[in-house]
């Protein structure tokens, strides 16, 4: 009898996360599995990678996916327990995933249909549980569907149907299968998602209580999370040399340290103040030599960091790269690392005067007081960048900006307001005062620089957290709270964020 190749029949199951590749294996999966219901957008499924990794899963059976979850972490007492799968996900991209948070959300399971005898949800279900316990969570919640409904919503209510599923007197393809996972019933939910045609909207809220969970010693319920953010407001005045502007930089980040504050934000192109002790030039060669100041700039503000124990954005410096010229705003964080963020959209007076370039990055970057993004000047009164920032998790904008005059001013002052209105976050400008006489196209500056919120009433008046007086040198320094941010966004007057009409409109990163 010929030897029987053992490899040649055996099946090769393997659960495993989800990576970006997989997308269109996941849309296909999701069309058997939901008919009439859109698939995952590549942005929502990108969003979910970036931000929580681990708790994207799937199964595959000799290399094709059969099955796959998606989750994320959130702190439950901050949600209603009617609210919809849209506010409960972000609309799928879970950017209001908490890692310091105790509940694991489940916001989607599905297995292919000729799969589903095969317990393959278990294995899901499973893994879901293994990652609560090595995340130490303290529960794993989710909303299910019930699509078996669709055939008795003429003759039974949601509660009547819910309760013959749980008594064994009819099978539900997902309620069954989750009871049978341990999970227990807490209540039905209506209109969680209005697009489930089968379940008529309806979903059961349900919960794993994970008996392992060890609270964290000595706990304290976190109620506020302050960061506290220092502008500068700059004053533009003749200087002898670039000791004289490092002193004048060191000055103000001492001031903010000395006043224990996280961040320190300086105003946009400051360092043009640098031109003011060189030989006068035409504007586009005289930037290119102040561009010979960029590895003294960098030293400089990376060692005020180290020193002062701050994160600093370094207003914005023109650097050359290769043979064009960039507006560029650098992060110095106070471990020593350094990053950057382009100036996106270019003023007709930058590239008229000094032949600026676009850059093309939307950077959200992490510190150790949270996401934050930057956008100089301009850049801020284009709504999309911000949509994209935040949708990225930042949670505090800072604006280096540079204007001559009151309406200029106004233009970014009023952009930045409706950015935080429109997407829950905070924001900080800061801009340059004084003159530079010698200097072409700086000879007059106007700012008020300062520090902004949401409109709602868990903030400041009018929505500003603090302001300088306009047009005198000094620095606004206040405390900003993240979990009041955090509540806000979830619990505000309005959910601008949550209530985007995304079937209508959406805004995508083409790069």
């Amino acid at each position: 009898m010929k030897k029987i190749d053992l490899r040649a029949i055996e099946k090769k199951i393997k659960v495993r996360t989800l990576k970006k590749e997989d997308y269109d294996d996941v849309v296909e999966l999701q069309k058997l599995c939901f008919p009439g219901m859109k698939p995952w957008k590549k942005e929502q499924f990108y969003s979910q990678i970036e931000i929580f990794p681990e708790g994207q899963i799937c199964v595959e059976l000799n290399k094709k996916i059969i099955a796959s979850s998606s989750s994320l972490i959130i702190d439950f007492d901050l949600y209603q327990e009617s609210d919809n799968w849209q506010t409960l996900s972000d609309s799928g991209y879970i950017t209001n995933h908490d890692p310091d948070a105790e509940t694991l959300y489940g916001i989607e399971i599905m297995v292919h249909p000729d799969f589903r005898s095969m317990k393959i949800a278990r294995r899901i279900y499973n893994a879901r549980k293994e990652l609560a316990v090595k995340l130490n969570l303290k529960n794993i919640v989710v909303g299910g569907r019930i699509p078996g409904y669709k055939k008795y919503k003429n003759k039974l209510t949601p509660r009547e149907y819910v309760e013959k599923v749980i008594n064994k007197d009819i099978y539900d393809p997902v309620l069954t299968s989750q009871l049978a996972n341990g999970f227990v019933l807490k209540r039905i939910i209506p209109q969680y998602l209005t697009s489930d045609e089968e379940s008529d909207g309806y979903a059961t809220l349900l919960e794993w209580s994970n008996i392992d969970y060890i609270p964290p010693v000595a706990k304290k319920v976190v109620t506020s999370k302050k960061v506290r953010i220092c502008a500068v407001q700059y004053m533009m005045r003749p200087i002898n040399g670039f000791d004289e502007f490092a002193t004048q930089c060191e000055y103000f980040t001492d001031v903010a340290s000395g006043y224990k504050s996280d961040f320190v934000l300086f105003p946009e192109i400051f360092t043009l103040q640098l031109l003011s002790f060189l030989p006068n030039e035409r504007p586009g060669l005289a930037v290119r030599k102040l561009a010979e100041f960029t590895n003294q700039y960098l030293d400089l503000f990376n060692n005020l960091a180290i020193k002062y124990n701050i994160n600093i954005i370094g207003g914005s410096h023109f650097t050359k790269e290769g043979d064009d010229l960039y507006n560029i705003s650098y992060l110095f964080r106070r471990d020593g690392t350094i990053e950057k963020q382009y100036k996106i959209h270019i003023t007709p007076n930058e590239r008229r005067w000094w032949g600026i370039k676009p850059g093309d990055k939307i950077e959200v970057f992490e510190t150790d007081r949270g996401k934050i993004n930057i956008q100089i000047c301009y850049d801020v009164e284009f709504p999309e960048l911000s949509r994209i920032a935040v949708s990225k998790g930042a949670e505090i904008i800072f604006v280096p900006f540079c204007t001559d005059e009151r309406y200029g001013y106004l233009r970014v002052r009023q952009c930045v307001q409706a950015r935080c209105i429109e997407n829950g976050v905070y924001a900080a400008m800061a801009g340059n005062v004084g003159n530079l006489p010698f200097v072409e196209n700086m000879d007059i500056q106007y700012a008020q620089s300062g520090i902004y919120t949401p409109s709602d009433f868990m903030f400041s008046r009018d929505a500003i957290a603090a302001e300088c007086t306009p047009n005198v040198e000094t620095v606004v320094i206040h405390d900003l709270d993240l979990e009041l941010l955090k509540r806000h966004r979830s619990q505000g007057s309005t959910l601008n964020w949550f209530d985007r009409r995304q079937d209508l409109y959406e805004v995508v990163l083409k790069k």
